[in-house]
């Protein structure tokens, strides 16, 4: 009548075809590697295509103005420095010069500026406060994408014996993200398999048992990995794609795979044959994992609702690798467990002894807590709440170089060049557009005039350059004059400032200012530039890092309340069906939110307070405004893993024997090992991932492990039982229309056969 019969077919058809359904994982494996080779190359930072006014400033900007630079390369700095010598001497000139040499005859660098090629007016701002380190601007040809491979040839021609040399910017930036995040997925992997394999041990007692979901983890990593590098051919797919897509393949593969291993196991010590075995543990285990990857699925479907960030991007390629797990746990996993058989309990440990139903230690946990349910569920609750109080002051931002650790080269680079003038400048580019005129029209050249003029009065502005704002001295008419003639005939300065500055329809405006980029004073006076009066029917639109900063935090503080009702209604739908009550599907979603919300608290707590930063080895910061959306996306659906098994288990004994309490107690006796042992394996994982160098990485596999650590423990064992206890047999209950309905759809299961995994909820 429904999926459980269905899945109970499928493990007879995969036993008798065993050895072929095996050979189909092995090909797939193949084809995994061929996509591995023929993917696409992963997009450093966080592309926005979605029509931010930022990103619609920077596409008319590009189309417009023509720099007379020639097209956009890349480029890097390079910092030199002496406790001896001053910048200025004519020795530390030389030594620079010289160092800089190779870089002056290589083809693929376009321009090098430093405090000795620059105007003497403008020598100042390449040299240091303390005036002992000097800076030089290397302008290559070529995008970073592709300077990036040949960026370490050139970082290896400079060198000095007098000063001390050091590389940071665009290119040596990415690219240690780049390295940083292979060597923080490298370490993962290697802590986390046989951290795993370890847990797993002690979990079955058998080393061939445990040896099952290492397995089909390491499939799902490679199916995920290549169907994450082949989405990105067609798509923007951000390089913090692998190692999340890794995270949450490892996971729920194993997660998975242990429900079906213990599943089969207990089967066969039950008495049961290897085909009935099968056959009982897909319509049972088989039919939760189903359901439980398409929960896992749901959440991570919040992410399509940021079309225009590569969270899209990352739901889909989570929902793939989502699908890998699931398959192959379908598949590939009862084949070996088929072919295996009873030699899965092979090089057994006796590490644990068997208790008789109704004397384990769950079962008493779970009545000494329904024996006093408001007792443990209202501390429990609150310490929920307190731990979700620091992100009542939660505090977005874009990440940057500061994600890189404190103690890497480039990132110690990086945080020197506040100390050079010309870098300690936050740049807003603000075009005035003018979509049915030129932006040298006499009226738009006043208009323009005293734009700039209104620019400048801002608290905060440091400079205004633009072609209206080339000298104070300079007066209006004169720039109407001079526009209005032959450009030919201009003075040089204006003609740069012109071919830099304008295009047919855009003037642009340089807004300089002392304020960081994401702080809150350069974010009042972004407000302040965008809430200028219209200009003459001409459009003002600004962009540069902090207008791309608050554009993006908007887009998704806008987006959110829809993606997490999307999400939250979907689930509450799909656990309906599995249930049939609609009373479960509302305590699971809202003790799962208040679980979420703690995790939030306790990343603010860590990562924005600062607290632990010492130990973790991050620099305190701004929460980048991802975070957030992954966590929720992830955590909301995978910690259906948890609720599958305990409330599937309470309702398989409810229905049996109609007794509430008992029902608990007993779904908690049958369950809670394998609950604790799922989550300290989930928590190994993300913490693996938590031990990453890259901040959003850290953050992300910390607010995991923390989000897993309570759903696992104070939502799990004490709020479920508590409140379970508090509902009696309300828990179960739905209208009565409803309850036909539900009848009638068929799949609340029939049989204890089928009760015993697939029933869903989720807390």
């Amino acid at each position: 009548m429904n999926g459980g019969r269905g899945l109970s077919g499928w493990g007879r058809l995969v036993y008798r075809f065993r050895w072929p359904v095996l050979g189909l994982s092995i090909v797939l494996l193949g084809l995994s590697g061929l996509g591995l080779l023929k993917g696409g190359v992963l997009t450093s930072g966080s592309p926005i295509r979605s029509n931010l006014e930022a990103a619609r400033a920077a596409d008319l900007i590009a189309g417009e103005i023509k720099s007379t630079s020639g097209p956009a390369g890349s480029s890097f700095i390079l910092l030199f420095s002496s406790h001896r010598l001053d910048a200025v001497s004519p020795a530390f000139q030389q030594e620079v010069e010289s160092a800089l040499a190779p870089l002056q005859r290589d083809a693929r660098v376009t321009k090098i500026s430093n405090p000795y090629s620059v105007p003497a007016d403008e020598q100042a701002q390449f040299v240091s406060k303390d005036g002992h380190s000097a800076l030089a601007l290397v302008t290559l040809r070529d995008p970073s994408a592709t300077s990036q491979h040949y960026y370490p040839q050139l970082r290896r021609l400079v060198r000095s014996n007098t000063l001390q040399v050091q590389a940071t910017g665009e290119v040596p930036i990415e690219l240690a993200f780049n390295v940083t995040l292979e060597s923080d997925l490298r370490r993962a992997e290697t802590i986390t398999l046989p951290a795993a394999l370890v847990l797993l041990v002690l979990i079955f007692g058998s080393v061939v048992a445990a040896s099952l979901p290492l397995g089909v983890g390491a499939l799902a990593i490679a199916g995920g990995a290549a169907a994450t590098l082949l989405l990105s051919r067609f798509t923007d797919v951000s390089q913090y794609a692998l190692n999340i897509v890794t995270l949450i393949g490892l996971a729920v593969a194993i997660d998975y795979s242990l429900f079906i291993v213990d599943r089969f196991r207990n089967e066969l010590r039950e008495g049961s044959s290897v085909e009935a075995a099968a056959a009982t543990t897909m319509a049972t285990a088989g039919r939760a994992i189903t359901f439980s990857g398409l929960t896992v699925a749901i959440g991570l479907s919040a992410m399509l609702f940021y079309q225009g960030t590569f969270l899209a991007a990352m739901g889909v390629a989570g929902a793939f690798v989502v699908a890998i797990a699931v398959f192959y746990g379908l598949t590939f996993l009862p084949a070996m467990l088929c072919i295996l058989g009873p030699n899965v309990n092979r090089l057994p440990l006796r590490l644990t002894r068997r208790r008789r139903s109704g004397d384990g230690v769950w079962h008493r946990w779970a009545n000494w807590i329904m024996n006093r349910p408001i007792l443990f569920a209202g501390p429990a609750l609150v310490v929920l709440l307190i731990a979700g109080l620091p992100f009542l002051h939660l505090r977005m931002a874009n990440g940057s170089a500061d994600e890189l650790p404190p103690n890497l080269p480039v990132r110690i680079a990086f945080d020197q060049l506040p100390d050079f003038p010309s870098q300690n400048q936050n740049t807003f580019q603000v075009a005035v557009y003018h979509p049915h005129g030129s932006p040298l029209a006499p009226a738009a050249v006043a208009a323009e005039f005293d734009f700039g003029r209104r620019l400048k009065g801002l608290s905060g502005v440091t400079a205004v350059m633009s072609p209206v704002s080339i000298s104070p001295t300079i007066p209006i008419s004169t720039y109407q004059r001079l526009y209005a003639g032959d450009p030919a005939a201009l003075p040089a300065p204006m003609r740069s400032a012109l071919a830099d500055g304008t295009g047919p329809h855009l003037m642009l405006f340089r807004v300089q200012s002392p304020y960081p980029a994401s702080s809150d004073q350069a974010r009042r006076l972004l407000r302040q530039i965008r809430s200028a009066p219209p200009l003459n029917g001409a459009q003002i639109l600004v962009t540069g890092p902090t207008a791309s900063d608050i554009d993006v935090i908007n887009f998704i503080i806008q987006r959110t309340p829809a993606a997490v009702l999307f999400v939250v209604a979907v689930t509450y739908l799909v656990l309906f069906l599995l249930t049939g009550s609609v009373v479960l599907p509302l305590k699971a979603v809202l003790l799962n939110l208040v679980s979420i919300a703690a995790s939030f608290g306790a990343l603010v707590w860590i990562f924005q307070d600062g607290h632990l930063s010492s130990l973790l080895g991050f620099s305190p910061q701004s929460i980048d405004p991802t975070v957030p959306v992954l966590l929720f996306s992830i955590v909301f659906g995978m910690s259906m893993d948890y609720e599958v098994l305990l409330v599937s288990r309470i309702q398989e004994e409810y229905r049996l024997k109609g007794d509430a309490r008992r029902a608990v107690a007993v779904g908690l006796e049958r369950s809670g090992r394998l609950i604790s042992g799922a989550a300290a394996i989930m928590v190994t994982v993300f913490l693996a991932f938590g031990l990453a160098e890259v901040v959003i990485i850290k953050s992300i596999g910390i607010g995991l492990a923390l989000a897993v650590t309570l759903d696992a423990t104070i939502v799990r064992l004490i709020l479920v039982p508590a409140v379970m206890r508090l509902l009696g047999d309300r828990a179960w209950w739905a209208p009565v229309g409803l309850a036909r309905l539900h009848s009638r759809i068929g799949l609340g299961g029939a049989s204890g056969e089928e009760l015993a995994l697939p029933v869903h909820g989720r807390s």
